[in-house]
């Protein structure tokens, strides 16, 4: 069995090289063949949104809608159900493709063999 990649990404613009190492190391792993999981948690919960993603900037990083849309183009999205549900954000504000799941969800994943989980 080829192993996988779970990533959850906790920082957004608060901590923005976190943030983005993490959206770096998800497109980076798709590019090579690797399954990924992209979970948005805490401040990354925002980037589920339309435009949000465009609004963050990192000098000498990709941009991070970029990151998004190849994480969404061939791996997997998730928002926290409790992050969004803090956020005020439902099923209906979310971007195309992001789905809305909780921690049974998230054990699942990072328990199945083959997976490796990334916390950023």
């Amino acid at each position: 069995m080829a192993r996988s990649l779970v990533i959850k990404v906790t920082a957004g613009a608060d901590a923005p090289e976190r943030c983005n190492q993490a959206f770096n190391v998800a497109a980076a792993a798709l590019a090579s063949g690797v399954p990924v999981s992209l979970w948005l948690t805490g401040e990354a919960s925002w980037f589920a949104l339309p435009g949000r993603a465009k609004e963050f900037a990192l000098p000498h990083a990709a941009p991070l809608t970029d990151l998004l849309d190849a994480v969404l183009a061939a791996g997997r999205v998730t928002l926290c159900t409790q992050c969004a549900a803090r956020r005020e954000i439902t099923v209906d504000d979310v971007i195309e493709g992001v789905r809305i799941a909780g921690a049974p969800t998230f054990v699942e994943e990072v328990t199945a063999e083959g997976v490796q989980a990334l916390v950023y």
